[in-house]
């Protein structure tokens, strides 16, 4: 018999104080192999010149569809409970992010 107070099958997940916080991110750039999936969160500031990853999560292809399903289903309660999520058109992000200098 086990010692753990914990019942069988369930996971003990702890949250530090620093993640609980969270990173904002406005953009999510993805790349895929042919063993994993690696989502780089981003947040692009106008006028800044350069951005960098704020966080990275390597997925197994398998936890990747499991997390789309998840998006889904998540963004469709959303709905459900606040209306429907606009999706706005977003300009291009440019690749020299900033003001652009003249000659």
């Amino acid at each position: 018999m086990s010692d753990s107070k914990q019942p069988q099958g369930q996971i003990n997940i702890e949250l530090d104080e620093a993640t609980a916080e969270g990173i904002y991110s406005n953009l999510a750039i993805i790349n895929h192999s042919a063993s994993e999936f690696v989502v780089d969160f981003v947040c692009i500031m106008p006028g800044t010149p350069k951005s960098k990853v704020k966080s990275r999560i390597v997925l197994t292809p398998q936890h990747a569809k499991r997390l789309v399903k998840a998006l889904a289903e998540n963004v469709h309660r959303f709905e459900v409970a606040h209306g429907e999520i606009k999706d706005t058109e977003q300009p291009p992000i440019p690749l020299n992010f900033g003001p652009a200098g003249q000659a």
